[in-house]
């Protein structure tokens, strides 16, 4: 569900549920408060303490998946570059029938692995680029197995080779790209949030002093780092987004080659 949603309505709509949880809690605190109970304020202020620190943990933990998913897509993306340009490379010293149809098969290969990144969220989109990037490796496959000698030459052995490496490559870019922090921790995440905004404000109810400008601001920071965790969780959109500049790259070359 979150991968639907535009990061920047996240980001607002964290921003009022907060801001309308810190009212409710404060007016309850306030309508609590008793002058002479400090017992109460001492065990809501430990509550605070802990939440705050579960909180920030929560925090550290899912940010550091994120990130760690949105550096092995980065590092994906050169190295199916690579892969794809070490292909075209061996290429060249197969039979020069099949030699020519390589470079425009590897294009539209090169395409496809774009429009994969384009669409993770689009579903149908994203398995019509997967689709397309197997119909254009058993293409090659065939292509190569046509023209080789019997046995087959060293070239095309280290061709073929290169294809599978290319494959490989791409299966475990589209799964990485698949691979998503779980929904439930962002969940989770803004539960336990919820609650440590709620316990300040009921805490500052329960002093009679209101505070809006600094529990609001900590409610705006709260919701934007949420927002920047989902938003580096999804490369695809967003802000913060996986540079494609590598494939690109890979394309105008094989653009240029044909």
């Amino acid at each position: 569900m979150l991968r639907n949603f535009d990061e920047s309505y996240l980001f607002f709509i964290g921003v009022i549920v907060f801001l309308g949880i810190i009212e409710l809690c404060f007016r309850l605190g306030r309508r609590q408060r008793k002058p002479a109970d400090e017992s109460h304020r001492t065990h809501i202020t430990a509550l605070q303490t802990a939440l705050l620190g579960l909180l920030a943990l929560l925090l550290g933990f899912t940010f550091a998946m994120s990130v760690t998913r949105f550096e092995a897509r980065k590092n994906l993306v050169l190295e199916e570059a690579n892969a794809i340009g070490n292909a075209y490379w061996r290429s060249q010293l197969i039979a020069p029938s099949a030699r020519t149809q390589v470079p425009r098969l590897l294009l539209e290969y090169t395409k496809a692995a774009l429009e994969l990144h384009d669409a993770e969220n689009d579903i149908p989109r994203f398995d019509a680029a997967s689709a397309t990037s197997r119909r254009i490796e058993r293409q090659i496959r065939t292509l190569a197995a046509d023209t080789a000698d019997n046995p087959p030459a060293i070239s095309t052995i280290m061709f073929i080779q290169a294809i599978n490496d290319m494959a490989q490559v791409n299966e475990k870019r589209r799964v990485a790209l698949e691979n998503h922090v779980p929904e439930p921790v962002f969940y989770l995440l803004f539960i336990v949030s919820a609650g440590a905004v709620a316990y300040i404000a009921y805490g500052t109810g329960l002093y009679g002093r209101r505070r809006l400008t600094s529990t609001g601001l900590f409610a705006a920071l709260i919701a934007l780092v949420l927002t920047f965790i989902v938003d580096i969780d999804q490369p695809g959109t967003g802000v913060i987004q996986v540079n494609q500049e590598s494939m690109e790259r890979m394309q105008g070359l094989l653009e240029q080659e044909l």
